[in-house]
């Protein structure tokens, strides 16, 4: 083996690669790649950074198995080496073996009851990365994840059985459901898991029938000490599937396995679901999982990019938190980009980045909220006098609806946090952040003031898409 053949494979690989990507996929995610070394048939690359790795690991698994056990043969192996970056500029290499993996769940024609004695392949089915560690806590989520724990640690046999999931999209449903599985299997290894969506779930009995392997099809599932069903709302309508599951669920249940639900409504605001099933998921416990407070984002924030082996500014984290408002599946997506584009374009990162990062991804808002706009409504809700809200006015009645304003410009224009206190009688962009806590924290709070604050909202976007 010469000095070089680590080079001379990668190099190899890189023309097979050429023309299974396109050329912007090929330049922006192969090219930055180094050869390190080889040691029999594992080739070992370097990365740029761990988000680097997580998307080839998404998205070009294929591609690098096709490549490396072309060049290398069929037995071959490559090995990352991740570049970690510690705040002052100096590397350590991770090494992360990663190229056999097991097949997802969702893969097209995944069939667990194909075999009569079925296997379970509890890798396959719970993602390992979602666990009680990685959900970061906050008001919004605190009481579900605790009970979470609490089932986790004995599944089936507390009065939380099953435990009912639900909230929007993007708030960690499907983490949390996970982690509670993860938590099973790390601390029972024998106890045998599944997690399913729902779609699959339906997809998969609907298979079964055609064969007539119904049978089969339960069975597998009634082999399961706990089963996780995700998104049980896409099961709305389906009344084959419905019997089935309704089935499954009652023997399940009297045999003291755990049933873990999530769903995007509670279970009694679910449609064209059979009353006994739905009375059925009361039987248990339901918790809410809320949209995540501005605390939760940024301790969100910080735990990712401390992952990435990253360093984040506290005013870029205020800033991510504040101008992302829809859920947490776009924070992510907000800060892989940020990442991403500072490791490409070797940029510190700051706030111009991260307003050039977010330009480009949220959808500018084009609209009739503005500032003023919102200072007349709202004053016009709370009834208060509008120049109020611009004055130095320290009463209740007043700084209440100022700071809804505040919240309101937040959400519906462009304008930074400090330009935001500009309107406000030259507040700084501190004293907006508070205003934006405050109302989540009254809204939290207060049922009469959210269903305000909820009425206000649905009357801006009625502007924004008449």
């Amino acid at each position: 083996m010469t000095e070089d053949d680590h080079k001379t494979a990668w190099s190899e690989c890189l023309e097979i690669i050429r023309n299974d990507v396109d050329a912007e996929s090929f330049k922006t995610w192969f090219q930055p790649i180094v050869p390190l070394r080889i040691n029999g048939d594992v080739l070992t690359v370097q990365v740029p950074s761990h988000f680097f790795y997580e998307w080839l690991e998404e998205h070009f698994i294929p591609v690098l198995k096709k490549a490396i056990k072309t060049v290398l043969g069929p037995t071959a192996k490559l090995e990352y080496s991740v570049i970690v970056d510690s705040g002052n500029k100096s590397h350590s290499p991770i090494a992360v073996s990663i190229v056999n993996k097991p097949t997802p769940s969702h893969a097209n024609g995944y069939s667990p009851f194909a075999k009569k004695q079925a296997t379970f392949l509890v890798e396959a089915r719970l993602n390992p990365s979602y666990t009680f560690e990685t959900f970061i806590e906050g008001d919004c989520n605190k009481l579900a994840r605790t009970f979470g724990q609490t089932v986790a640690k004995r599944p089936g046999v507390t009065s939380i059985n099953p435990f009912m999931l639900y909230g929007g999209v993007g708030v960690g449903k499907t983490h949390l459901a996970q982690a509670i599985g993860n938590d099973i299997v790390r601390h029972s290894p024998e106890r045998k898991i599944i997690y399913v969506d729902a779609n699959e779930f339906s997809n998969q009995f609907l298979n079964a029938a055609k064969d007539i392997k119904i049978e089969e099809f339960q069975n597998y599932y009634l082999q399961a000490d706990a089963i996780i069903l995700d998104d049980v709302q896409h099961l709305e309508g389906r009344e084959k599937t419905l019997e089935i599951f309704f089935n499954i669920f009652n023997q399940m249940h009297q045999s003291q396995k755990q049933i873990i639900i999530t769903s995007d409504k509670p279970a009694t605001m679910l449609k064209n679901i059979p009353e006994r099933l739905v009375s059925r998921f009361k039987w248990g416990l339901t918790a809410d999982i809320q949209e995540a407070d501005f605390e939760t984002k940024l301790a969100i924030i910080h735990t990712k990019v401390r992952n990435d082996g990253v360093d984040i500014p506290k005013d870029v984290a205020e800033y991510l938190a504040m101008s992302v408002d829809t859920n947490l599946r776009d924070m992510e997506g907000v800060l892989n980009s940020l990442v991403l584009h500072a490791t490409l374009l070797k940029r510190i990162i700051d706030l111009d980045l991260a307003r050039d990062v977010l330009k480009n991804i949220i959808k500018e808002i084009q609209t009739d909220v503005s500032v003023d706009y919102i200072q007349k409504t709202v004053a016009e809700a709370f009834q208060v006098d509008v120049e109020l809200l611009k004055q130095k006015v320290k009463k209740r009645e007043i700084v209440i609806p100022r700071q809804v304003s505040m919240y309101f410009c937040k959400r519906f224009t462009q304008l930074t946090l400090a330009l935001i206190g500009q309107n406000f009688g030259g507040r700084d962009h501190s004293t907006v952040i508070h205003a934006l806590e405050s109302v989540e924290d009254l809204m939290k709070a207060d049922v009469n003031f959210r269903n305000k604050v909820e009425d206000l909202t649905r009357k801006f976007k009625s502007r924004m898409n008449p």
